[in-house]
């Protein structure tokens, strides 16, 4: 029995258990239901799968996690390939780089990150897989210093549609590495990522909740501070209606909050008593506003910036919506809060404002073809249809937010931030586009991988 033997036995057909494991996703709004399904643990695996596809005629579609389920268009037909590759996260502290296999967590990078001292531009929950985040862009709690996660990467390794593995680097293959970090996908199964760490002392991060009744004043402080923050801040307001569940404190599910939440870090001990001071700074203005709720805010090592945001670890279904805004002055931090605030009647868990500026503003030379993000802040809502809530109330309300938002709205996203398919997703010019596409057509001549394309991410789309 010869490989491709082994891996036609593998895949995996609906109502099966393997089928289920390959299928999972978080996002349990947008379920996925391929022809087939394998999970591979290996390269070889992988290779042999996207042979395997080829002499089946089958078109292939990659994913890890799932969070980004719904922000890619329904998976009907061909092969899904959930990558699970064995091996670790190695780190080579000396030249800061970590290698991370692909199906690896931001948690399992962050953990072997830490004993050297070094972070990485990861995002708000330690259970997101690290390739897609990294190549959708990344809008990290440190980018405001790093910039955007796709510009940490160094090199990827991929499996291509006639299953050779190849590596891009700055030396070899230079153009598919630039076209991968933001391109939008539909290159090929990516099986590892070299990123480039930085180094972290200590972090001051976590969250303070108000009573939405203060949002107002509150929106305004941190927005003011926004504005003169150091790049070593990167914060967040967000509207919240939290429901009565499991590990949700009482008071923050009694009715509408406002959360200030973000990361504040020192490079080296020297700079700890500089992070907490401009921490204080915020956290002052804010907290002389209006008594918390609750207040997690606090001194810890890197690993405390991935339990700030208190992101659900557990699969749920959600719907929402994101946009890039030019500004937030105070007609926008009015339209926003009409929309999402108390009273409102927003269907919406949680409507978060994103700082940016900073690094994430610059253009990156050794970055990709996303390598800034030209927006002050970005938005992001979104909520469970849950209860009386429905799917088409989300979608909805979600038009709503979008409509008196308008104003300040860029045109532009972050592909790691959008959340459905059918939402507006421009990241990239049709010059930037057409180039992507024909390195595309490169090493995918057929379009074995072109349902793995993001919705808007092509020229010829």
């Amino acid at each position: 029995m010869n490989q491709h033997d082994l891996v036609r036995t593998a895949f995996a057909a609906p109502g099966t258990a393997p089928y289920d494991e390959a299928t999972a996703v978080f996002n349990l709004a947008a379920p996925v239901r391929p022809e087939a399904a394998v999970t591979a643990r290996s390269v070889a695996e992988v290779r042999a799968a996207v042979r395997e596809a080829g002499v089946r005629g089958l078109p292939v579609r990659v994913h890890t996690t799932g969070h980004a389920s719904g922000a890619r268009p329904a998976v009907d037909g061909g092969l899904l390939i959930r990558t699970r590759l064995e091996g670790g996260v190695v780190i080579d502290a000396e030249r800061r780089i970590a290698r991370v296999p692909a199906g690896t967590t931001w948690g399992e990078v962050v953990a072997a990150a830490a004993p050297h001292g070094l972070a990485a531009p990861h995002g708000s929950a330690g259970h997101v897989g690290v390739v897609g985040y990294l190549l959708g862009g990344g809008v990290s709690f440190y980018g405001r210093h790093t910039g955007l996660a796709a510009n940490s990467v160094r090199a990827v390794e991929l499996v291509t549609a006639d299953g050779e593995l190849v590596r891009a680097d700055a030396v070899t293959d230079p153009e598919l590495l630039w076209a991968l970090r933001g391109g939008g996908g539909g290159f090929g199964v990516v099986t590892a990522v070299e990123l480039e760490l930085f180094p972290v002392a200590k972090v001051v991060t976590g969250a303070t909740y108000w009573s939405a009744a203060h949002a107002r004043p509150l929106l305004t402080a941190w927005r003011d501070w926004a504005q003169e923050a150091p790049r070593r801040a990167t914060t967040s307001l967000r509207v919240m209606n939290l429901p009565p569940v499991p590990g949700v404190p009482p008071a923050l599910s009694a009715g509408p909050v406002v959360c200030v939440d973000g990361a504040v870090f020192a490079a080296s001990p020297d700079e700890v008593a500089e992070a907490q001071r401009r921490a204080d700074d915020l956290l002052a203005s804010l907290r002389g506003l209006a008594e918390p709720l609750l207040d997690t805010w606090q001194l810890t090592d890197a690993a405390g910036v991935l339990d700030a945001h208190m992101d659900p670890v557990e699969p749920v279904p959600f719907i929402g919506d994101h946009l890039l805004l030019a500004g937030l002055g105070d007609d926008a931090a009015d339209a926003f809060l009409s929309v999402v605030g108390e009273g409102s009647g927003s269907p919406l868990v949680v409507a978060t404002l994103r700082q940016l500026g900073g690094a994430f503003a610059d253009a990156d030379d050794r970055g990709g073809v996303l390598n800034r993000v030209d927006a002050a802040y970005a938005y992001m809502g979104s909520g469970p249809p849950f209860g009386p809530v429905t799917a088409a109330d989300l979608e909805a309300h979600c038009a709503i937010v979008r409509a008196a938002l308008e104003p300040w709205n860029t045109g532009r996203t972050v592909p790691s931030l959008v959340e459905g398919a059918d939402r507006p997703q421009c990241h990239l010019d049709v010059g930037a586009l057409t180039a992507v596409d024909r390195v595309r057509a490169r090493v995918d001549p057929h379009r074995r991988f072109a349902g793995d394309i993001a919705p808007g991410a092509s020229a010829a789309g």
